[in-house]
This record gives C-alpha cells, structure tokens and sequence, in this order.
C-alpha cells in the first residue's frame, strides 16, 4: 500500500536524575559527597532511506519515544545516556511542524539525518556541588524532560520525469514499456489509484527515474479526482512528459484534454507550467481520423514544445522518445552544472 502522508509523535529521552548520597566505608572516615549525575535522555532522528517507498510503516506505529537516561548513583557512578531512536522514511520527505505548518526539513539525500527532538540534560549528584564553603551539599538536581512534537510527515516522489495527462492517456501503458514497473492496466478512468516508479535503463550503466501519477481531471488541483494528493509528486521532475491520447475510439478532443491539464499544473504550481515539457500523442495505432494528430501537434508547435506521437502496444515512436527524454536530461544536466559553477564564482 503506497501512503505517502504520515502523522507522529516524537519526544526525546528524559534525562536521569542526580543523586545525594555519602561515601561511607570502613578505614574511610571522611568520604564526602558521592552522588553521581543522572545520564542525558536519548535524541529522536528522522533518516533518508533509499530503500522505502512508503510512509505505511508510520501510519500504524505513529509514537517515537527515545530512552530516558538513568539515574545517577552512590560512589560518583553516573547514570548511562539514553539510547537515541531513529526513524527511516524515503528519501524526498518533507518534515512540517503538525500545528503551524512550517517545512522543518527536507530529506531530499539518501543518507541525510535531521534531529527531530532532542533529549533531556541529566541532572547533577550532590558531588557535582561540593565546594569549599559547601563540604556537605545534601541536594542533587532532577533530570529535565525531553523535547515533545507533532510532526507531520509528507512524501514527493524523486524522479527525472514525471508522466501526466488524463486518465486512460496511456501513462502506464508507456511507463510497463520502457521500465520493469508493472502498473495495474485496464479500460476504466482512474485505474492507477497510486504513483508508480520506473527506472529506464538507456545502456551504459545510464538511467532515469520516470514518475507516473494518477489521471488529472478538470479541478484537479481542488480536490476533483485524485489530483490534489499526487500532483505534489511531479514537483521534483525535472521534464514533464505530456500524454494525450489521440484515439479515435476515446471521444475526447485532444486540443482540449492538453489544455485542460495544462491550466491543472499551472493551478497548483505556476512552477509547473515553465517546467520543461514534451507533448506526447498516444495510442496512434487506433487512430482513424489524422486530423486529431494533426491539430494537437500545431498546438504543440504554438506553445514551442517537442511534439512526439507513439504507440506503446507496437512500439512505435517509442525508441526515439526515451532518446529525446535522455539527451533533454543530459542538456538540463549540464544547464544546472552551469549555474552553479558561476554562482561559486560570484
């Protein structure tokens, strides 16, 4: 099950109380103040992992308690630190604070570790407030507690490329042809209920990621459809891929459908509407009427957009999309390595 939306409880360790205590031993006759100093509460740490895809493991374990640090003891013996708690989730998480919706953090690296609540400090043996004016002390200090917060957890997919169109367009057709993902295929709108992942292998040890989100419909970026819960996971592509299909057999006007998602992208994210974009006519294996193809490449060509038509069943037009799709990434690629060697420059 693919849940990307998550909502827990974190709160580090309390940290361990001081101790007054005496040292008293036979052939000793002045031992002194011997109360050791309680141990600090464990830390709570969020983690990128490269091996999850889901937030299901914290939908039903949402509370992440670190151990509180022991209790200090008689002959200067400190109590031993809590033991920090660690919580893996996907990489390309954002943390938000549950009440003021603040982004806290991304996890946008595999690897990258952020410090969600901190433990409590131990609390000082009467030994610790031994002086020459206080030979005696007979007060120790208590531990303090450990920091507490509602986090909410929220996962946007890491991807090259992400596919979007209407439902039926063909997205996961293309997605099963050019990578091992398997998706759920039939003749139904929304049959994709979930995103899906593919790695295409371009030969070379060279691959990209592509991102298949569910069907977009009119209000999408309301709420209508599924829209409003997955768009979030495109936002990180680099290329958007386009799908419309140009079937005779659909009923839908093409021009019309790429329109439609277009002002959807542009609703959500006015990010997504610059971000580059290659139109893509499917399905032309069951076209009757060339006309579709043809109107929905011009208005490609007047948005200045590439425009390819392909067939996932035959495999038509296939081949020199995902070559388009790879050179596109290798121009942005070095576009990007550009940019950042004159901004360390200046």
């Amino acid at each position: 099950m693919f849940i990307d939306r998550a909502k827990i409880h974190v709160q580090g360790g309390d940290g361990g109380n001081g101790v007054t205590a005496f040292r008293r031993e036979k052939f000793v006759p002045r031992g002194g103040p011997s109360g050791g100093d309680g141990g600090r509460g464990g830390d709570v740490y969020i983690v990128a992992d490269s091996s999850l895809n889901t937030l299901l493991h914290l939908r039903y374990n949402p509370r992440h308690i670190a151990h509180r640090g022991l209790h200090g003891e008689g002959s200067n013996r400190s109590g031993h630190d809590g033991a920090d708690s660690t919580i893996h989730v996907p990489v390309g998480t954002q943390i938000f604070d549950a009440e003021s919706g603040e982004l806290l953090h991304d996890l946008n690296r595999d690897g990258d570790r952020w410090l969600a609540a901190r433990g409590g400090r131990g609390g000082f043996g009467n030994a610790h407030f031994t002086s020459s004016t206080n030979r005696a002390p007979r007060y120790h200090q208590s531990g303090s507690k450990g920091e507490e917060r509602e986090l909410q957890l929220e996962l946007k997919l890491l991807a090259d490329v992400g596919l979007v169109g209407f439902p039926n367009a063909g997205k996961s057709t293309f997605i099963s042809t050019v990578s091992a993902a398997r998706p759920k295929i039939a003749d139904y709108p929304f049959t994709t209920l979930e995103p899906n992942l593919g790695v295409v292998d371009l030969g070379d040890f060279r691959t990209f990621v592509i991102a298949d989100i569910p069907g977009l419909i009119e209000g999408a970026h309301t709420g209508a459809g599924l829209g409003d819960r997955f768009l979030r996971h495109i936002e990180r592509t680099k290329l958007l891929l386009h799908l419309v299909d140009v079937s005779s057999v659909s009923g839908r006007e093409s021009v019309a459908d790429y329109e439609t998602v277009n002002r959807e992208l542009a609703s959500y994210n006015a990010d997504l509407a610059t971000r580059p974009q290659f139109v893509v006519a499917t399905k032309i294996d069951a076209l009757d009427e060339p006309e579709r193809l043809e109107s929905l490449r011009a208005r490609a060509a007047a948005d200045d957009k590439p425009f390819f038509a392909i067939s996932s069943a035959t495999g038509e037009g296939v081949r020199e999309l995902v070559n388009a799709i790879a050179a596109k990434l290798d121009e942005l690629a070095a576009t990007n390595a550009r940019t950042d060697t004159v901004e360390l420059s200046l």
